[in-house]
């Protein structure tokens, strides 16, 4: 084999590295955006293609920029979160009340940190840019609230999940400002720590098998 040869393989070898790596780079790049993005991005993406989507979403980045989005102080987010507790422990007696409540809730935190929420459609482009992955059990959750009379307990349980996963973003590590980090050892308002009680819409079935067996043995007694 001659050097030439040799030479024109090695280039050839080193080509096909430098596209491999490239090729790597730029498919992991896509994959961290639309784990970011979350579903929002991966919509736009096969309905625009990606070069649109990378475009739109750099634009809302833009906007979002502007905004002016800032943290709330610890006096504010503790306030927000005893709010959501007591609104939470309605759903029991009144599901349809307090899944109306913890939406408005959302919807006031988001306001609180600089996000207009005149416009219902805005605030969904505004919100893709940090909270992507919370969206769609947002939109969903939405949809459930206007229909919250009549809809059924359980799309009202899964509607208080979705809020509450957009609202505990929102929330957020106040220390930093950024959407959704926390410090290690520190308890973040409104989240729940390992081991404590579950919310109270999540025990609704246990207690109302425990008041059935009460008003059971009363029954019997009575006899």
């Amino acid at each position: 084999m001659s050097d030439g040869t040799i030479v024109a393989l090695i280039l050839a070898l080193l080509v096909v590295a430098v596209v491999a790596v490239a090729a790597s780079t730029l498919f992991h790049r896509r994959a961290a955006v639309r784990q970011r993005h979350g579903a929002e991005y991966t919509r736009l993406e096969r309905s625009a293609g990606g070069r649109q989507a990378r475009a739109e979403f750099a634009a809302r980045r833009r906007r979002v920029a502007g905004l002016g989005i800032k943290p709330l102080s610890p006096e504010r987010q503790a306030r927000y979160a005893e709010q959501w507790v007591a609104a939470q422990e309605r759903f029991i007696d009144s599901p349809a009340q307090s899944v109306r409540t913890v939406a408005s809730l959302v919807t006031a935190v988001a306001a609180d940190r600089g996000y207009p929420v005149t416009d219902a459609e805005q605030l969904l482009t505004d919100l893709s840019v940090h909270y992507g992955r919370q969206l769609d059990g947002y939109r969903r959750a939405r949809q459930t609230t206007e229909r919250a009379e009549t809809a059924a307990t359980e799309e009202l349980r899964q509607a208080l999940l979705d809020h509450r996963a957009l609202f505990r973003e929102l929330l957020g590590d106040q220390a930093t400002g950024e959407p959704g980090t926390e410090q290690p050892g520190r308890e973040q308002p409104g989240r729940e720590q390992p081991g404590r009680e579950q919310p109270r819409l999540q025990r609704t079935s246990a207690r109302q098998a425990e008041r059935a067996s009460r008003d059971t043995s009363d029954t019997s007694s009575a006899r």
